[in-house]
């Protein structure tokens, strides 16, 4: 796949005001086994919003009755708090935390087991919080971990498991298009005693995200690519310590920013990994950047197969439902956006093949839900976390939105 790179900054600073005209889907079916026929989207119900405006907000996570929103830059104050949402019906908020010495926060995150929540602190100094979660609408802080390698400021932290140690994964980019940024490994097993264990140079100039699971690490290089590591689980012998690459892939137009390798649960499938690109803009401006679908089927040698796209909207971070095969993804101005990914991807009518090959998800009817598109409200949305029937948005602009995915349940 030929890349096409182009020179655009990270796009997290885009104020977003322009609300989108939907395009009507290719009704013509795709022969894609399991898969039902394409119909219209799914307007997604609005539950209901927890308001806030004096920051911007950023990442969510959720778990059970409480959600967790960071914060972002500076609006009439700093990037500095952390907001738990009680969530059992319209979100309200429960508590806040402010990260001392903060001015914009990164990720959020949620252990697997529940116990422990981790946000990123991004800019100089750059270190991570945990959380003991015990209380989940009392969040107790346990530990800092901050080193020579994290000061830059950590950008994005993911947890994952390898070896039934508990692992957090830090994207920090250093700055300076010269100036490989680094890609940092904590573990965090014992939460009170974090301990580093990698720091390795990694994307030039951007490391913006990454996805671990199953002992295989995928690591967002921006216009580097989507780059693939056996860190335990494949067959390179990789570790965690020493992790070894599997393989790399250029997605069309580069801005690699996030991924997630899909679990397909329905067909014992591992097939598709999605990837996130964030595109350019400015303040008054719209976003853009799509999603590409990548197999990796043949995991040494990935190819781009499909490409979902909103016009004058840009891709930002996902969430799935895997049991119901739907990818959530935020599109920034563009609201949030539910697709269909059961079935072979790979696989549309020609009225839906551009002319690379790949076929685009929209025109193929996968297009299964959509919310907050009209531009009234105007949103931003940064991040998604589906919990059971309900999936919550974070809107840079006024909070937290909880939605109602009923209707796309299987």
């Amino acid at each position: 796949m030929t890349k096409q790179a182009r020179h655009i900054g990270p796009a997290l600073g885009l104020m977003l005001v322009a609300a989108v005209a939907l395009t009507g889907c290719d009704k013509n079916p795709v022969a894609n086994g399991d898969r039902p026929d394409p119909t219209e989207p799914v307007n997604l119900p609005v539950i209901g919003q927890g308001r806030h405006e004096s920051r911007f907000t950023a990442e969510v996570a959720v778990r059970n009755a409480f959600a967790y929103t960071t914060t972002w830059s500076l609006r009439s104050a700093p990037g500095n708090a952390i907001f738990i949402w009680d969530v059992t019906g319209v979100p309200s908020l429960a508590d806040s935390i402010i990260v001392p010495e903060a001015a914009t926060l990164g990720d959020i995150q949620i252990s697997d087991d529940g116990a422990l929540v981790v946000v990123a602190k991004e800019r100089a100094p750059g270190f991570i919080v945990i959380y003991d979660a015990s209380r989940p609408d009392l969040l107790v802080e346990l530990s800092r971990f901050s080193s020579t390698d994290t000061n830059a400021g950590v950008h994005t932290v993911k947890l994952g498991r390898v070896g039934g140690r508990l692992y957090a994964f830090l994207s920090v980019n250093i700055g300076g298009s010269n100036t490989p940024s680094q890609l940092v490994i904590v573990d965090i097993t014992d939460p009170v005693n974090p301990t580093q264990v990698l720091a390795r140079p990694m994307g030039l100039p951007f490391i913006h995200d990454t996805f671990v699971r199953d002992g295989i690490l995928f690591t967002a290089l921006w216009d580097g690519g989507l780059s693939i590591w056996d860190i335990g689980g494949g067959t390179k012998s990789g570790t965690v310590a020493d992790p070894v690459l599997i393989s790399n892939i250029f997605t069309v137009d580069g801005n690699v920013h996030n991924a997630w390798w899909f679990h397909n649960p329905n067909k014992s499938e591992k097939k598709y990994v999605f990837v996130g690109e964030e595109g350019g803009g400015a303040v008054g401006a719209t976003t853009r950047g799509d999603v590409h679908v990548v197999d990796i089927s043949d995991i040494e040698n990935p190819r781009e197969v499909a490409f979902y796209n909103v016009p004058d909207a840009g891709a930002h971070n996902f969430s799935m439902d895997e049991p119901s095969q739907m990818l959530y993804a935020a599109f920034y101005n563009g609201g949030v956006r539910a697709l269909d990914v059961s079935g072979d991807l790979g696989v549309c009518p020609d009225s839906a093949r551009a002319s690379d090959d790949r076929c685009d998800m929209r025109l193929a009817g996968r297009e299964a839900g959509i919310a907050l598109s009209t531009g009234d409200p105007m949103v931003s949305i940064w991040g998604v976390a589906v919990s059971g029937n309900r999936l919550y948005a974070s809107d840079m602009l006024s909070g937290l939105f909880s939605l109602d995915i009923t209707a796309l349940k299987r």
